[in-house]
């Protein structure tokens, strides 16, 4: 038999850490980052966050417009109409004050619309549409959904040129 001492082992040094599996902190650290994005990336849209940044109700007017833009063609065109006539006055009020045009009806709007348009689009003769389909009877208005579409590209041209016209101009 052997002395005491020659039975003992050698101390040997701890295992390295392996690198994988990451400790359950940093699952959950990686988790909440990723719950984080998906929801900045959910609810981004649905915050102000351009008026934050310097942008104003031209960003979100020229949002609304390509959204509506999108949806013309699968609902009812009075519906559109509607939702494009309320777009053009808030438009119109933003630019030009409550007071210029909030209170105007009928012709005397689309007259209105036609003499601050800068591109000239034909609103009294082609804006009719604007007046009449939003209280037109279910199913009566059909093929304006081209009109339509013509006048929010009318819309999004006049909006974008207000853009360029109020850009601020740097010197070169």
């Amino acid at each position: 038999m052997q002395p005491f001492a020659y039975q003992l082992r050698d101390i040997h040094g701890l295992d390295p850490i392996p690198w994988w599996p990451p400790a359950p902190g940093w699952w959950l650290l990686a988790g909440g980052l990723l719950l984080g994005l998906w929801l900045a990336w959910r609810l981004l849209p649905h915050l102000r966050i351009p008026a934050l940044v310097g942008l104003t109700w031209r960003w979100d007017a020229a949002r609304q417009l390509r959204d509506l833009r999108r949806r013309t063609r699968r609902q009812d065109p009075r519906q559109s109409a509607g939702e494009l006539s309320e777009l053009l006055r808030r438009i119109a009020m933003a630019r030009h004050g409550r007071d210029a045009c909030a209170g105007l009806t009928g012709t005397a709007w689309l007259e209105w619309l036609g003499a601050h348009d800068p591109a000239s689009y034909a609103w009294v003769e082609r804006g009719r549409l604007l007046l009449d389909a939003p209280y037109a009877p279910p199913g009566t208005v059909t093929a304006e959904t081209a009109q339509l579409l013509e006048m929010i590209d009318a819309t999004q041209h006049w909006l974008a040129r207000e853009q360029r016209r109020e850009a601020p101009q740097t010197d070169v």
